[in-house]
């Protein structure tokens, strides 16, 4: 079990619904896909470590859930705009990406 955190941190968290308009092994990169997902009137540039489990073109249109607000990060000469999740996290198992049951609005605050 992890730590807890107050409402008031989760609260902190601005998580999306995304859909992928486009996605790409990044070069010289073994891990990482990256993606570019509208998050409802904006594009973010997002690297994901799972080009070992997805092919670009498997995600293209999906919708994910993204962290929206995470601190950018560079990675592979490349800057990450933010985070889809998934589970596992675990380094040999393929990490499922979240996602909604039912089609809604790209943007939407997941609460």
């Amino acid at each position: 079990m992890t730590e807890t955190v107050k409402f008031e941190d989760f609260a902190k968290l601005d998580l999306r619904v995304g859909r992928v308009i486009s996605a790409e092994r990044v070069p010289n990169s073994r891990k990482l896909l990256k993606l570019i997902v509208d998050i409802g009137g904006e594009e973010r540039q997002i690297l994901a470590g799972i080009a070992k489990w997805y092919k670009p073109e498997e995600l293209v249109g999906k919708l994910v859930i993204v962290i929206a607000n995470l601190e950018p990060k560079r990675m592979a000469g490349l800057v990450s705009q933010g985070m889809v999740l998934a589970a596992p996290c675990g380094n040999d198992e393929k990490p499922v990406l979240l996602t909604v049951e039912e089609e809604t609005r790209v943007g939407a605050r997941v609460c």
